[in-house]
């Protein structure tokens, strides 16, 4: 069996915070963030943590591909802010759209975590015991962020969204992929941190909010994702001429920008909505895909190639070449 894109869908927060909004409760511009980061707007949660984006996103998709829930047969959902450690996101999604119970788990890959569960959900398919699955992206970005570090806080922003795989002899979407992590680099970004701390050692001082190098992110990623991309392009036989779009995690404008110039591939060719949403972590690249089909940008069926390619937290990174 062959897993093939069936549809995509997601699930934005209603409250949009600008840069300007930000300008009233930290020393930062709507100038310096639009030329530091291309960021104009963020969406954030009104009190609907990451299950409850997931769902949406999730209904989103079925409403679309008109596949019931009952005919799920796995749930994955990429995320580094669940709503808590157990139960995972994966099992609140499957109770809140009605699913059978099937398996549903977390993947924890932060900005790359998409890919991983794509990853992840093809070979589920290709074992041929699975004719559908939903594959999310969700965060709620905005309960790790410090609001008083303007290095992060005007950078992250809540989403979620996903899609349909399903199983089909013929052709499927899936021409090639490259994943790599690399924990000796881990600490460029950490968050959520739980100290270790019991009745016979003393309470540690601790810190969750998340904390980010980002020169270090930003090194990481112009050396690492030009080398995943590449890589994933060679080793599926294809050309980078051959390449319809490219749909990157949106970290940042600059950081897409100077992979395109490293690459010598038209910046043109790097779909971006970072402008209206920001870093949406594990979301950004499913929210990206379906506002894409549904602007009829990129239409399923067209056969145009396709690469997502993520990078973040970990250190993770990786691409997958699908064709639509």
């Amino acid at each position: 069996m062959k897993a093939k894109i069936m549809g995509a869908g997601s699930y934005i927060p209603k409250k949009k915070v600008s840069n300007a909004m930000l300008e009233e409760i930290m020393d930062t511009s709507d100038e310096w963030i639009r030329t530091r980061t291309g960021i104009e707007n963020r969406h954030i949660s009104d009190g609907e943590d990451t299950s409850i984006l997931c769902g949406k996103a999730a209904l989103d998709i079925l409403g679309k591909t008109g596949i019931s829930a009952k005919e799920i047969d796995f749930i994955i959902v990429a995320t580094m802010t669940p709503d808590g450690s157990s139960p995972s996101t994966a099992c609140l999604v499957q109770d809140y759209i009605g699913a059978k119970p099937v398996m549903a788990f977390d993947v924890n890959a932060a900005c790359s975590g998409f890919i991983y569960a794509l990853s992840i959900a093809e070979k589920l398919i290709q074992s041929g015991a699975y004719q559908y699955g939903l594959v999310l992206g969700g965060e709620v970005m905005s309960k790790m962020i410090d609001w008083q570090d303007r290095s992060t806080a005007v950078l992250f922003g809540d989403g979620a969204g996903g899609v349909l795989l399903g199983a089909t002899e013929t052709e499927g979407s899936f021409l090639g992929e490259d994943i790599h992590s690399d924990g000796s680099r881990g600490e460029a970004l950490t968050a959520g941190r739980r100290v270790v701390s019991n009745f016979q050692l003393e309470q540690a001082k601790k810190n969750d909010f998340l904390q980010m190098d980002g020169r270090a992110i930003f090194d990481f990623a112009i050396r690492s994702v030009p080398e995943s991309i590449r890589t994933v392009i060679e080793t599926s036989n294809s050309s980078t001429e051959d390449i319809d779009c490219i749909i990157a995690h949106q970290a940042n404008y600059r950081i897409l920008k100077a992979i395109a110039k490293k690459m010598k591939i038209p910046v043109e060719k790097f779909a971006t909505n970072i402008a209206e949403y920001g870093n949406t972590s594990a979301a950004s690249i499913p929210i990206l895909l379906d506002e894409l089909l549904t602007n009829g940008e990129l239409v399923l069926g067209s056969e145009k190639k396709v690469i997502l390619t993520g990078f973040g937290g970990g250190l993770t990174w990786g691409s997958i070449l699908i064709q639509l």
